[in-house]
């Protein structure tokens, strides 16, 4: 009788450790692909954190466009970007700035809408091949200090001479040490500078995202 016991007990053990091991792999699998998952949602970056300023430049007619194109001023992005952004805004207040947002993940509809405005490819993105910011992982930001105030960055936002370029030499060296501290950190937090816009930054990992149409609603 022992003998007989002995195996099954052992025949027992060994599919536990199986079962086990499979769950384990199922789990893992399943977590990998929730997060896959989300990471192609768009969210509100507002629901992710609260230490952001914004001053949503298409909400208003203070743009280049001289008109309104979104309806509301909400900024969603990717979730990966959302990431992102709020890791290199967490080091910017380590040093006592904070970032403030001009524009975020634009619809499809809304480069149509630019483009039928101003239809030059020097300032807007031709919709039919779209932009990164219709894919969800551009943003167009600047920094403020403790007091809320705008660093001086040399232009304003969407500024469309050589001027806003990071290279442009003929800058005071307030402008370029605060350009600088922009470009590092969003560099070290996993995005791309665009060399002719001090203001917009691309997530690296976001450049083969589709273009989406995604909208959101306004409350």
């Amino acid at each position: 009788m022992i003998f007989i016991i002995k195996p099954l007990v052992f025949v027992s053990f060994l599919f536990c450790i199986v079962s086990c091991q499979s769950q384990n792999l199922i789990s893992k699998t399943d977590e990998k692909k929730n997060s896959i998952s989300n990471d192609t949602l768009f969210v509100n970056l507002k629901e992710y954190s609260q230490d952001f300023l914004y001053d949503m430049k298409y909400a208003t007619t203070d743009n280049f466009l001289n008109a309104k194109v979104y309806d509301c001023a909400e900024c969603f992005l990717r979730l990966k970007t959302i990431r992102a952004l709020v890791e290199a805004n967490e080091k910017f207040m380590e040093k006592g700035y904070k970032i403030k947002i001009f524009d975020c993940y634009r619809p499809l509809d809304i480069q149509k809408k630019m483009w039928e405005i101003v239809p030059n490819p020097k300032y807007v993105a031709n919709p039919s091949k779209g932009s990164i910011h219709n894919r969800g992982g551009a943003v167009d930001l600047t920094l403020v200090n403790g007091s809320g105030k705008e660093l001086d960055m040399g232009t304003g936002f969407d500024f469309f001479g050589v001027e806003a370029s990071h290279d442009y030499p003929t800058v005071s060296h307030t402008v370029k040490a605060n350009r600088n501290l922009l470009k590092t950190t969003m560099i070290s937090s996993g995005f791309n500078s665009f060399d002719s816009e001090w203001w917009h930054y691309n997530v690296k990992s976001g450049l083969n995202d589709t273009i989406s149409n995604t909208k959101w609603e306004c409350k």
